[in-house]
């Protein structure tokens, strides 16, 4: 029994038993990993993280040594195989990424989304200049300190270009993964930690800030009733209207003299006192009730008051054909007499307008009566079934544009060695322009929501996993010959750049409290931070802000960790 478990576990020179052992540590180190991640201390937890500690911890003590089995030292896991799978597993993680935030990337920035991009990319160049200034004071190499910045600001990928871009300069980048070991778990603190000082800094009254947020989350765009008083629009149809307003806002229903509730269309006449049910973007929202009147309260109940005839449906698209067409080229609203009220994409809720492209996955919320929506749903698929059904040519076919992209080196004046993108950020680049522009080219790029977690979690694993086991081996060391010291560096580069922006958001741009948390847990790419956020509030506020900043944020994070190490050589 004993001869039959060694040769099992451990190799005799065979290259298949070589690359089942590789395999097998790899699994149990995930499976262990993920389970330790479920656990909470005071709400916070390390997740997926804990796959990497394990790895380090399985690496230090050694696989023959836990075996307890006396057989001579062995290698026991292939190194091709590991790199292999480390990157690959990098990669896919990344790429998910790119399909998921690519989008709404371009819109994040346009719409409402300029200022808390600008205090998150601060985040990123406090955290690069920190980082340079304590390598400078304490004498510690830059490419070292790079590694800390990585587990301090908790962002996995940048780890992983900083890794690459050694790798191309022909050194070893194994001792950044100690680094970022070191500095994660205070990173995760830290960013939870910080808005509670913050509290006291800027005297919040956290309970205020809850009801302001409810109060204010009550007033929906999608829910605005306006009456007009304004006889400038008297006659005029909604088109002429939406024309001369010129502001991404839609009218979805009218009430008109009669007091009958009925879809608005682009064609449908206005006169004075009729009351318009808008949708709108909240920066807009005052100067369309000037515009037209005076706004008025009724709920939706009320408005669905029409005698059975009028109705609301959220109809997903998921014909091919519809890929890419703009509302404006569908006609729907003039051909079907219905209202779209408004688009849902990855969670993100779009006015519509006729510029706008549909692409599939997309849920389109239609006001009309029972048998137009019916044709509108036939037009557009609504046939949930179709989008289980994986579309695996633009991932593979956009993961080898991503590399070929990694690969090309770019220039900087005063810089030694060309930057590269790399494998952690060609794919993502090019995962953010596919599903951004890939729909207009007929190209399906949707990927459910599922799935997308699926890839991310399995590639996340699989390149955590792989860095802890070639690591853990010099871990002790390196905490031993003065490693415990990144732990505080860590801590001091996580802390000080969320700390002033954090404050400069509060008094000089006057952001709400919980709008600054989810930037901050965003321009960390953090989930633990966002779902911290979450916990302590009802308010969307955290999540949306997260999601607004994230993309930029994870770009320019994989981008600094590779110009710093750049700078190092």
């Amino acid at each position: 029994m004993k001869q039959w478990i060694e040769g099992i576990l451990l190799n005799y020179g065979d290259k298949a038993s070589l690359m089942g052992q590789t395999i097998l540590l790899l699994s149990i180190t995930i499976a262990i990993g993920i389970y330790l991640g479920r656990f909470k201390i005071k709400g916070i937890s390390l997740g997926i993280t804990w796959v990497l500690f394990t790895g380090i911890i399985i690496s230090h003590f050694g696989y023959q040594a836990i075996l307890s089995m006396g057989v001579e030292d062995r290698p026991f896991v292939d190194p091709v195989l590991f790199g292999f799978i480390k990157e690959f597993g990098l990669i896919l993680f990344v790429y998910a990424i790119g399909l998921q935030v690519g989008p709404n990337f371009f819109s994040s920035l346009r719409h409402g989304g300029l200022n808390l991009n600008l205090m998150a990319v601060a985040v990123i160049l406090l955290a690069c200049i920190t980082t340079a200034v304590l390598s400078v004071v304490t004498d510690t190499p830059l490419a070292t300190m790079t590694g800390i910045m990585t587990g301090a600001v908790t962002n996995t990928p940048s780890l992983g270009a900083a890794q690459q871009t050694l790798a191309d300069a022909g050194q070893d980048g194994s001792f950044l993964s100690s680094a970022y070991a070191m500095a994660y778990p205070l990173g995760v603190i830290g960013i939870i930690f910080v808005p509670m000082i913050m509290r006291y800094i800027c005297k919040i009254d956290v309970k205020q800030e809850e009801l302001a947020a409810r109060n204010k989350a009550k007033i929906k765009p999608d829910g605005i009733a306006i009456r007009v008083t304004n006889d400038k629009w008297d006659k005029l149809t909604v088109g002429e209207f939406l024309k001369l307003f010129d502001k991404p806002a839609t009218v979805t229903r009218i009430k008109n003299d009669k007091g009958l509730i009925l879809p608005a269309t682009k064609d449908t006449v206005i006169n004075t006192g009729n009351t318009l049910r808008v949708v709108v973007l909240n920066e807009y929202k005052d100067e369309i009730i000037k515009v037209l009147g005076e706004q008025v309260d009724l709920d939706d109940k009320q408005w669905n008051i029409d005698h059975g005839k009028l109705e609301a449906h959220r109809i997903v698209v998921t014909n091919k054909e519809i890929q890419g067409k703009t509302l404006g080229s569908l006609h729907l609203e003039s051909l079907y007499n219905i209202t779209i009220a408004r688009v849902i994409r990855a969670g993100v809720e779009l006015v519509p307008n006729d510029h706008l492209q549909l692409q599939l996955g997309d849920r389109v919320k239609v006001v009309g009566s029972e048998e137009h929506i019916n044709k509108v749903a036939n037009k557009l698929g609504n046939s949930l079934k179709k989008l289980d059904v994986p579309n695996l040519i633009p991932i593979f076919l956009g993961i080898f544009l991503g590399v070929v992209l990694g690969l090309v080196p770019i220039k900087f004046p005063g810089i030694p060695q060309p930057v590269k993108l790399g494998l952690a950020g060609g794919p993502l680049i090019v995962a953010i322009l596919i599903a951004r522009f890939g729909p207009m080219y007929k190209v399906v790029t949707f990927v459910t929501s599922g799935a997308n977690m699926m890839l991310r979690e399995i590639g996340i694993a699989m390149f955590l996993a792989a860095v802890g086991l070639t690591c853990g081996d010099k871990f002790v060391q390196t905490v031993i010959d003065g490693g415990y010291m990144w732990i505080l560096y860590g801590f001091i580069i996580t802390l000080v750049p969320i700390l002033i922006v954090s404050v400069l958001s509060r008094v000089v741009f006057k952001f709400p409290y919980y709008t600054i948390v989810g930037m901050i847990a965003g321009s960390h790419t953090d989930p633990p931070a966002l779902a911290f956020a979450n916990a302590a509030t009802e308010t969307d506020q955290p999540a949306t802000a997260y999601a607004t900043v994230y993309p930029l944020s994870m770009f320019l994070r994989i981008f600094a960790a590779q110009l710093l190490v750049l700078i190092s050589l």
